[in-house]
């Protein structure tokens, strides 16, 4: 993958910045995107002392207008898009009969429209090379639910359904989009479901085959498969990285 570029949303933190050392460990340049732009200079930061190269990018993935001045800034500063990881995401740990439709809206905004809004516009500049690799961050709260996350599930949902759909329409220019659904991880939003929820992490720890959370790191290496040329013949596939908590 050397000389490849990648954009990577909510790379300022957490699963993101692992994500994006895991793809500068691959010779990839990383576009580090985020809405906290000292997080994602403090990850630029990381990767230069590993030996890797990238470059912070201000990015409001809940407007269209802002992903398009991220990916015009992008584009002046490295020329092209290889990799997008669609990972952005925020969740408000509540029962669903108790949430407002302001919360709803800001959860689908960030977790469903944002990376519509990244595809829309670097889609076209992979349609144009000829090849590309998407890989959307799901959860498997998708596919079993999980208590106190109802609409996050439902938008987490819609990213499974889009990836397929768009897996579909863009395979004839060699372009890749798959997902990636972690399960229970060791991240500051399951340390919010984990004060909603006492003795969770426990019983997940319990449940789990593996007897532990991910860690970002696992996340990142999913990612890190997909946007190699080994998954060159993979696309429209969610793959769980869960400790097999569910097995499909």
């Amino acid at each position: 993958m050397t000389e490849k570029v990648a954009f990577v949303t909510g790379a300022g933190s957490g699963i993101g910045r692992e994500i994006a050392r895991v793809l500068a460990s691959k010779s990839m340049k990383i576009l580090v995107a985020d809405i906290n732009m000292a997080n994602a200079e403090e990850t630029v930061s990381i990767l230069n002392k590993e030996g890797g190269e990238g470059a912070a990018v201000y990015c409001d993935v809940t407007t269209l207008e802002s992903v398009q001045e991220a990916v015009k800034e992008s584009l002046a500063q490295y020329g092209t898009i290889d990799v997008l990881v669609n990972n952005a995401g925020w969740d408000k740990i509540e029962p669903f009969l108790e949430s407002e439709p302001s919360t709803w809206k800001r959860i689908v905004d960030i977790n469903l429209m944002g990376q519509i809004h990244t595809s829309k516009e670097i889609l076209p500049i992979m349609v144009e090379k000829g090849s590309g690799k998407v890989i959307n961050i799901s959860s498997d709260s998708a596919r079993v639910g999980s208590s106190g996350e109802a609409v996050y599930s439902a938008a987490k949902g819609g990213i499974v359904a889009f990836t397929k759909t768009i897996a579909r329409e863009m395979a004839r220019h060699n372009i890749n989009v798959n997902c990636v659904a972690p399960g229970p991880s060791d991240t500051p939003l399951f340390a919010e479901i984990g004060s909603y929820n006492k003795g969770i992490t426990k019983a997940l720890e319990k449940a789990i085959p593996f007897r532990r959370l991910a860690q970002p790191t696992d996340i990142a290496n999913a990612v890190g498969y997909f946007a190699s040329t080994e998954a060159d013949y993979v696309t429209g596939q969610t793959l769980s990285v869960n400790g097999g908590l569910t097995m499909a």
